[in-house]
């Protein structure tokens, strides 16, 4: 199984570093692919198919640490790839996705989100592995 990366615009400097880091830290967790596009309507067409499409949502349904470890489980177990969708500064709107998951109520930067959720993946992972990770 692969994550997926499909985000709106280019992720740039001091963002940039931090997508880099953490992705480098997961590579001994997990595959990670990341896809930018530069419009919405680009979206659609560059989710890969087959994937649980999940699309990061201020009013999605918002998951602990802990919850989205396992949230991350089950993903694993349904062996599926996963393809976030991180929209641009105005948001994405998709037609159909099986998920809609939120980091908070507050609005993150888009570049912003795509490091929380990478840093979530590999907390995540973290988690799932029983090994510490800021303790």
């Amino acid at each position: 199984m692969r994550y997926v990366v499909l985000a709106v615009g280019r992720v740039r400097p001091p963002f940039s570093d931090d997508v880099q880091h953490y992705r480098k830290m997961l590579a001994g967790y997990c595959r990670v692919e990341q896809i930018e596009v530069r419009e919405d309507q680009d979206v659609q067409r560059r989710i890969p198919d087959r994937s649980y499409v999940v699309l990061l949502d201020r009013a999605g349904r918002q998951l602990d640490s802990v919850a989205f470890a396992n949230w991350l489980d089950e993903r694993r177990l349904a062996a599926r790839d996963v393809c976030f969708v991180v929209g641009g500064p105005y948001g994405t709107a998709l037609e159909s996705v099986d998920e809609r998951l939120s980091f908070g109520a507050i609005t993150l930067p888009h570049q912003l989100a795509r490091v929380v959720l990478l840093e979530q993946l590999y907390r995540g992972h973290k988690i799932l592995a029983r090994e510490p990770y800021h303790h």
